[in-house]
């Protein structure tokens, strides 16, 4: 194939914007009952509709809601697992009224039946009590003049349509998660923490007998602190009840019960993950006992079984570079599987022979391997601290520009456009994302960072960011673009830095305090951090007491690091991003921004969608995003995208 040299940003991608979203979809939360294999799909050309599909065991596939019923749930505002099969009922939270509902397998053209009475309560990683013909589940309720309240439930099924009685097991604490019986049913272990802990901080895990009315007794804490945080609690088949703790400094599995808890494999590594939603699995039972378990490494996740006895690990070499939501059945492992020339898709994988199979991939854009950017992983010096002003190290993945078909100039370095994750306690995986190789494609490069305060380096590294946020992060990507530079891998002049919620504020905070970066784009960032502590949902409330500082007391900490208050120190063009129903973030952050960056003469794009919440679910919105900011990009440093773009309003341009 002939080659064609042109500039950087203007190359005709084979991710055209109108393919984008080209059979794209949302996959979570897989389970497996009765040998049918069960997961979320969200689905942006239906609006963000999330629906329950079912691959029966003759292969068949499909949806178990009929339109416009939508499985989401609002606890947390991220939600998470909102579904549970018993026999032939699907039983799943409807995101419009958060109420549960019942649908019957055997009829899935039928109207969904409401279980819960309509009101202020919201519900989330539903379980199947079938001992006692009842759901387990963590509920949400507000409250008059004062924050939202959690506790675990019991609903009555059976009862009539809307009025099943709802019962209250666990209560007292800020908030609650995992839900989980014993094989007998005899015993019920749940998750809670308060604040301003967040579960990846400090968490309890409890286990209470139920008597015979299924109520439970004398709870007592088996595990966890406000310093140790437990994830994923379950029963073996035998009754023992495994977690993961960090208490080693690193998210490792322990067995719990019976007896004293003991590591089951110390290792430098972390398999489990800071529970942003409902349902997260790193590990589950396979039919001879031993756990099939997965863990981060940089080179991506690990899949593993390993013997409960006598802690052995037997490796196992598959092509997925991130694993997640793993749950098995006979012989058969289900997972969520991605890997840098794979989009992530639903897999069955069978442990004796290790053949797969895919069920259900993300996306049907097609790319040859010439067009794909292969990440590099980059561990570099970011930072100074301790009084030997010793540098931390940071880690990022790189991805060059690519295209089967064009070069840059050879005398011309590409544009880099910086990535921070949100979170700020996440972390990105090496993993084909139509959200880097969108520009890659077009002649970008793209870093992108897992700054201090990442997780999957160890709790030592994820605690780096306590009392640092806006300051450790945005030294680690301030870093790796000038580690680029001094490489020689892009062009200094062309720097910019996007980021999403907890990622907004990490780009902000860079355009602001420090003079590198020549444009940037916040998607529902944080502008403003006593705004964000004084309006934001209860999940979050407290997040920054511990990021920054507790408020108010550290109010003149929250406002030196706050971008509203320095607009004066930003001499760049902005743009942003934002959905009008965001409750995490509400707009009222970008307005401000706006408004301050706008009466100061700078070059601003505001772009605002209908219907949208934290994050963009909807086709034509994120479509309509990534082309404005492509346009933007384009304006702000010469070049014109080959891409047919609506202009997006700039003022002061």
């Amino acid at each position: 194939m002939t080659r064609t040299t042109a500039p950087y940003g203007t190359w005709r991608s084979p991710i055209a914007t109108e393919d984008l979203l080209k059979g794209a979809l949302g996959l979570a939360f897989p389970s497996i009952v009765n040998g049918s294999i069960y997961w979320m799909e969200a689905r942006p050309s239906e609006a963000g509709r999330t629906v329950i599909v079912r691959r029966d065991r003759s292969g068949a596939i499909s949806d178990c809601l009929p339109p416009p019923f939508s499985a989401r749930s609002r606890v947390h505002e991220y939600g998470g697992i909102c579904y549970a099969v018993a026999g032939e009922t699907l039983y799943f939270v409807n995101f419009s009224d958060q109420r549960i509902y019942g649908q019957d397998l055997t009829r899935p053209d039928a109207t969904p039946v409401a279980v819960t009475e309509a009101g202020g309560r919201r519900y989330a990683d539903l379980l199947v009590d079938g001992d006692r013909n009842r759901l387990l589940a963590v509920a949400e309720e507000d409250q008059d003049g004062s924050e939202a309240r959690n506790f675990i439930i019991a609903v009555s099924l059976g009862e009539e349509a809307g009025a099943a009685e709802v019962i209250e097991l666990a209560a007292g604490n800020d908030f609650f998660a995992a839900p989980r019986l014993s094989p007998d049913g005899q015993t019920l272990v749940w998750l809670s923490w308060d604040h301003p802990a967040m579960p990846w901080d400090g968490s309890t895990l409890w286990r209470a007998r139920l008597d015979a009315a299924g109520m439970p007794k004398a709870p007592a804490a088996l595990a966890g602190s406000a310093t140790e945080s437990i994830f994923q609690p379950e029963f073996t088949e035998d009754g023992s009840l495994i977690a993961v703790s960090d208490r080693s400094g690193w998210w490792n599995l322990e067995r719990i019960a019976p007896g004293p808890r003991r590591a089951l494999l110390p290792h430098a590594a972390d398999f489990g993950l800071p529970l942003w939603q409902f349902g997260m699995r790193t590990y589950t039972e396979c039919h001879d006992g031993r756990l099939a378990c997965t863990w981060q490494a940089p080179e991506g996740d690990q899949l593993g079984l390993l013997d409960l006895e006598s802690g052995a690990i037997e490796e196992l070499h598959v092509p997925w570079t991130q694993l997640s939501s793993i749950v098995s059945d006979d012989h058969d492992l289900v997972f969520i599987g991605a890997a840098p020339d794979r989009f992530a898709e639903l897999v069955r994988f069978e442990v004796d022979s290790g053949r797969y199979e895919v069920i259900r991939r993300s996306s049907e854009i097609n790319l040859t391997t010439a067009d794909i950017a292969f990440p590099e992983a980059l561990h570099y010096p970011s930072g100074a601290n301790g009084p030997d002003r010793t540098a931390d190290t940071a880690h990022a993945y790189y991805y060059p520009p690519t295209h089967r078909a064009f070069d840059g100039p050879a005398e011309d370095k590409p544009p880099l456009l910086v990535m921070s994750h949100g979170g700020p306690t996440a972390a990105t995986a090496p993993v084909l994302n139509l959200k880097v190789q969108f520009w890659t494609s077009r002649g970008f490069a793209v870093l992108d960072v897992n700054y201090r305060g990442s997780t999957g380096y160890g709790r030592a590294y994820r605690d780096r960011l306590k009392g640092g946020w806006g300051v450790v992060d945005v030294e680690d990507c301030v870093a790796g673009a000038r580690f680029l530079v001094d490489r020689g891998d892009v062009d200094p002049e062309r720097l910019a830095i996007r980021g999403s919620s907890a990622g907004g504020f990490t780009t902000l905070a860079a355009l602001t305090f420090h003079d590198l970066f020549r444009a940037g784009a916040s998607l529902y960032g944080i502008g403003d951090l006593e705004a964000l502590a004084r309006d934001t949902h209860k999940f979050e409330s407290r997040y920054l007491d511990s990021l920054v500082g507790p408020y108010p007391e550290a109010m003149d900490i929250y406002r030196a690091r706050s971008p509203i208050h320095h607009v004066d120190q930003l001499a760049c063009p902005v743009i942003f991003l934002q959905g009008l129903e965001d409750r995490i973030v509400p707009p009222a952050q970008a307005e401000a921004m706006v408004a301050a960056l706008e009466a100061k003469g700078l070059p601003v794009a505001y772009v605002t969608f209908e219907g949208e919440q934290h994050g963009f679910r909807q086709a034509a919105n994120i479509r309509r995003a990534l082309e404005a900011e492509l346009d933007f990009y384009g304006r702000v440093f010469g070049f014109t995208p080959a891409d047919a773009i609506d202009p997006v309003p700039i003022r002061n341009l």
